[in-house]
């Protein structure tokens, strides 16, 4: 018996030591049972595999223990028993307890979870915080939240957070909006049997150490790419009412911009003439802060049509990273003060009307002053100031799009000479161009003079008086002044009918002509040009090209006895 007594105490002392070849004595007469796992955390979930263990009874006769700490039975079969590990439980021996029979299982290690790092330990709300450690278990456990076991979780700035990735040495998440700066820690779910056994007592949570999270506002950068000469804002906070000191400042790639405007929500620069791709950095108050990684694009065009034309074209040019028109300004907003600054495009060194400017496609009419040349697009940038104020310099970039010819409309016949109303009249040639079919008059301000009441309105021949709209047409053919209905118009041929009003009589106010019949057969083209300060634009200007003259017969009038019957619905049935 004293034999028997030391040999035992030489193996509890042994399995205290936590060797991995300690036997229990109990164990030297019963089959051996294997832990999943040797060091779990509380809440984890461990699995015996052994013989003998008989059918689960009740609570009160099927228990398990660690360290003597009952642990919640999850599943009992005659070879297999699961449990969680519970709160309370410490580092000893698990025992498996069939009436008042008792089988050890070994030795078990409890652990708690530890974090060793945090990375950003400062960063926006919505960024991904990934936090390195030990002992945070295989998984976050059940989705639900309402689990009877409980959700292994993290705490962010007092914040409950459900992680993305959860490994147990790794835990990924977004920082939520809602969080503020504070500590992080990782929280293990953890439910205890009540005392008679069943479940389940309320959850706990075995809390790791806390790491400190400072979070700073979110910067919004828009856009985050773009040719020189791109307005860029910032949307944030906390960045003061205004640039207070030298070094405050942003940098693409390393330079300096020009800071157009800088307010405590919102900072406006322009992309520089040097610029090139790299970080967006922004330095305030002797931080320096990486918002995001800035793209500076050079602008290409992919193609340009018409490549000759006469003036009052419309100018197509495709490509890419045009960047915008009207983003000169120093507002949040490029429609809010509409600056165009030296974004432009020339034809010849002849500045064009633009029709229309994206990032991906520009168009542009032929001004009436083009001459044969290159198509240049220039985009307006500049390069700051010490501190960022404007300007060391103001430039452009060019980018060439193509050469383009003017060409000049020639007519070579046109035929009949004479013919009577709604008779179609056939002009050939070369250099007419297309027919314009935009729904875009002529008269750029046209829609703000028709509410004004005019006594001015002319409708034979304008002049050059600004105020006179008699056309919104730039692709014509007149009878004697008057315009006709175009029926086709080629490069090579325009088919248009004879009006009816050089018959029927033109006036206006005081005046009246009642038989233009005969006079010269004109098509002309219009169009505009810029104006010195580079606004939109001069009066409409033509080029006229006289086929010869031409006269319209009496021909498809109305019967007069048309005009002598004003009851013919009286007789329309006999």
């Amino acid at each position: 018996m004293k034999q028997i007594s030391i040999l035992t105490t030489f193996f509890l002392w042994l399995m205290c030591l936590g060797g991995e070849a300690s036997v229990s004595v109990a164990q030297a007469g019963q089959r051996p049972i294997e832990l999943s796992s040797r060091a779990s955390t509380p809440g984890a979930t461990v699995v015996l595999n052994g013989k003998g263990f008989g059918s689960f009874k009740s609570t009160q006769v099927n228990r398990v223990t660690v360290n003597g700490v009952p642990a919640l039975v999850q599943r009992w079969e005659a070879d297999v028993i699961e449990v969680k590990v519970p709160f309370k439980a410490t580092s000893g021996f698990v025992e498996v307890l069939i009436g008042k029979k008792k089988l050890f299982a070994g030795f078990m290690t409890v652990v708690v979870p530890r974090i060793e790092a945090i990375t950003p330990t400062e960063g926006e709300r919505g960024t991904t915080l990934q936090i390195t450690g030990q002992h945070f278990g295989l998984s976050a456990g059940a989705r639900d939240p309402n689990t009877m076991f409980g959700v292994n979780d993290v705490v962010v700035g007092g914040v409950v957070v459900r992680p993305k990735r959860w490994k147990d040495d790794k835990i990924e998440l977004e920082i939520p909006p809602n969080a503020v700066s504070g500590d992080v820690v990782v929280r293990l779910a953890s439910s205890d049997p009540l005392p008679d056994g069943s479940c389940c007592a309320p959850v706990e949570h075995v809390v790791s150490n806390a790491v400190s999270l400072k979070l700073i506002p979110s910067v919004r950068v828009d856009p985050i790419s773009g040719p020189v000469g791109t307005k860029v804002v910032l949307f944030g906070q906390g960045f003061g009412d205004a640039k207070e000191l030298m070094d405050d400042a942003v940098l693409i790639g390393g330079r300096p911009v020009t800071i157009a405007q800088w307010k405590d929500d919102v900072i406006v620069f322009h992309v520089p003439l040097n610029a090139e791709s790299g970080p967006l950095v922004l330095k305030h108050q002797g931080r320096e802060r990486v918002l995001a990684q800035f793209t500076v694009h050079v602008p290409r065009v992919i193609s340009m049509s018409p490549a000759g034309a006469p003036i009052g074209t419309l100018l197509r040019i495709n490509g890419e990273h045009f960047g915008f028109y009207s983003e000169s300004g120093s507002t949040p907003y490029n429609f809010t003060d509409f600056n165009t600054g030296g974004n432009r495009v020339e034809i010849g060194g002849v500045p064009a009307v633009i029709y229309r400017w994206n990032n991906d496609r520009i168009d542009v009419w032929v001004p009436f002053s083009v001459k044969t040349g290159k198509v240049v697009i220039y985009r307006n940038a500049n390069r700051p100031n010490i501190g960022g104020l404007c300007c060391a310099e103001q430039g452009t970039q060019a980018t060439e799009a193509g050469d383009f010819t003017l060409v000049t409309p020639i007519i070579e016949s046109y035929e009949p000479r004479t013919a009577g109303l709604d008779a179609t009249v056939t002009i050939k040639g070369r250099g007419f161009g297309t027919f314009l079919k935009t729904a875009e008059h002529a008269d750029l301000g046209l829609n703000q003079k028709s509410y004004k009441r005019r006594s001015d309105v002319e409708i034979t021949e304008p002049g050059e008086h600004a105020t006179v709209i008699s056309n919104v047409s730039r692709t014509e053919v007149l009878f004697n002044g008057t315009a006709a209905l175009v029926q086709s118009w080629t490069d090579e041929e325009i088919v248009v009918k004879v009006p009816h009003r050089n018959l029927y009589g033109i006036g206006k106010k005081g005046e009246f002509f009642d038989n233009l019949a005969t006079g010269p057969l004109v098509v002309r083209r219009g169009s505009w040009d810029l104006l010195p300060d580079g606004t939109c634009c001069s009066p409409k200007k033509w080029v006229t090209f006289e086929a010869g003259p031409f006269t319209i017969e009496a021909k498809g009038l109305p019967d007069p006895s048309y005009w002598d019957d004003d009851r013919p619905e009286e007789r329309a049935g006999q």
